[in-house]
């Protein structure tokens, strides 16, 4: 059991040249605190975000960790046990030039910028429910509480350093709200140790981030870290009880979708035994592809098929199912 909690100055904000805050062993339970994307500056409607936060200061991650025996050619597996807000309250926000529906720096046009805006959320954890309030009149509705990590990753290769906004092959801030309590996520190593961060908890986005903004929070996660050794992942996967999923993050947006399902193809031949050809097919008519996020510098696209469509047989040598009941018997031990 590994407890860690930050020191404001111990936050990574690249995935890459940030020096590591602690080695853990393949196995190990993690008991983790991460603040939110605003670094928790954002408390209420008049604290705007061009007014609180300090580029590139944004989006800070826990981490990295060091994982102990990690090589390039490895697989890190970390399974999410547990995902919670750690306060009863979460932000959220508009940001000139910035977001799915506005002239941006990558696409620009001669319009103005979208209005500053802040939207406080009450969270509710007992309830599982978060209420949104609308800022013209008084509108409310309560969502579900769907809480998820925007960002996870290892550390890139080549000596690379990348923001903690980029999302590529090596994770990063992908945004897809499958990144929830109960799903796996594989990662290729590309560096000694890997180097793994989590960071940038929402307590609920939908499909897209359309504004580029979701409902921020800080949360405690409880996750088990493993290594798979000699065995090489490509791009950052996923894995439920339900699904087996890939992701591609590039821009243009067709073509992280051409890459999530070139890997799911892949992986459908490498671990299920099917032809290319096969794959391809059987995707075309029975694979689902959210879009995780169409506003950061990557977009981000995953595809995923449900396990009973496919032959019966397991990924990764059913390491999922072993920490998922690795999780379950931590969280039975702890009520």
């Amino acid at each position: 059991m590994v407890p860690y909690r930050p020191d404001p100055s111990e936050f990574a904000w690249t995935f890459g040249g940030a020096k590591p805050i602690r080695s853990v062993a393949p196995g190990a339970v993690l008991e983790l605190w991460t603040e939110d994307a605003f670094g928790g500056k954002v408390r209420g409607p008049d604290d705007l975000v061009s007014k609180v936060i300090e580029f590139p200061f944004v989006n800070p991650q826990t981490g990295p960790f060091v994982v102990e025996g990690a090589e390039p050619g490895d697989t890190l597996a970390l399974h999410f046990v547990a995902i919670e807000p750690s306060r009863d309250w979460a932000a959220s926000s508009t940001i000139p030039f910035f977001g799915s529906l506005t002239s941006t720096h990558a696409t620009a046009t001669l319009q103005e910028g979208l209005e500053e805006r802040i939207w406080m959320y009450e969270v509710d954890v007992k309830r599982r429910t978060l209420t949104f309030r609308t800022l013209a009149d008084d509108f409310s509705t309560d969502l579900p509480l769907d809480p998820m990590h925007g960002t996870v990753g290892v550390a890139p290769a080549s000596f690379e350093a990348r923001s903690s906004l980029v999302p590529d092959s090596h994770g990063g801030n992908m945004d897809t709200p499958e990144m929830r309590a109960g799903t796996t996520c594989y990662l290729g190593v590309n560096i000694e140790g890997a180097l793994f961060s989590i960071g940038d908890g929402h307590c609920r986005q939908g499909e897209g981030e359309s504004c580029g903004v979701a409902v921020e929070a800080a949360m405690d996660t409880v996750l088990i870290v493993d290594l798979i050794k000699g065995v090489a992942t490509p791009w950052p996967r996923l894995e439920t009880d339900d699904h087996v999923m890939s992701t591609g993050s590039a821009r243009p947006l067709e073509d992280a979708f051409r890459i999530s399902q070139v890997d799911l193809v892949q992986w459908l031949e490498s671990e299920f035994g099917l032809t290319p050809l096969d794959g391809y097919q059987l995707l075309t008519q029975a694979s689902e592809t959210p879009v995780a996020n169409v506003v950061d510098p990557n977009y981000t696209f995953v595809s995923k098929i449900r396990k009973e469509y496919l032959p019966e047989r397991t990924v990764y040598g059913g390491i999922h199912t072993r920490l998922r009941e690795m999780g379950a018997r931590y969280l039975a031990e702890r009520s």
